[in-house]
């Protein structure tokens, strides 16, 4: 896939089924981090908050990935992500099993909290 200048151009790439569950997890995202700003990073959607990266996100042939920027958010959340496949940074899940709405809100809501506690970005 081509380099995407924005969110909407990278969207729009994405095959219908990932793509409609990627927008779902984007309206999730903003609902629960409105002052978040939308970026493409890494050539990956992604959300910064208070300067600092919130959460990227991304479509790839088998899954879609949600990546929370924290290994503490993914940890302290491990029992509900049971069935998720996981790494040091990433959780992956497939259009047919999405990530639930609430689970997103609370890892946005935690990494809101995390990039809090560091403070605004120095310029």
């Amino acid at each position: 896939m081509k380099k995407a200048a924005t969110v909407t151009e990278y969207l729009r790439a994405v095959p219908p089924k990932p793509r409609a569950a990627l927008e779902k997890l984007r309206k999730t995202i903003k609902a629960a981090a409105p002052g978040a700003v939308e970026v493409i990073s890494y050539g990956m959607p992604a959300f910064r908050y208070q300067g600092r990266m919130l959460v990227y996100y991304a479509a790839f042939t088998n899954h879609c990935s949600l990546f929370p920027g924290s290994n503490a958010v993914i940890a302290a959340h491990r029992g509900e992500l049971a069935g998720n496949v996981t790494s040091k940074g990433t959780i992956q899940f497939t259009v047919d099993k999405p990530l639930p709405a609430t689970l997103v809100k609370k890892m946005i809501k935690a990494r809101i909290r995390e990039n809090e506690a560091r403070g605004p970005k120095k310029p």
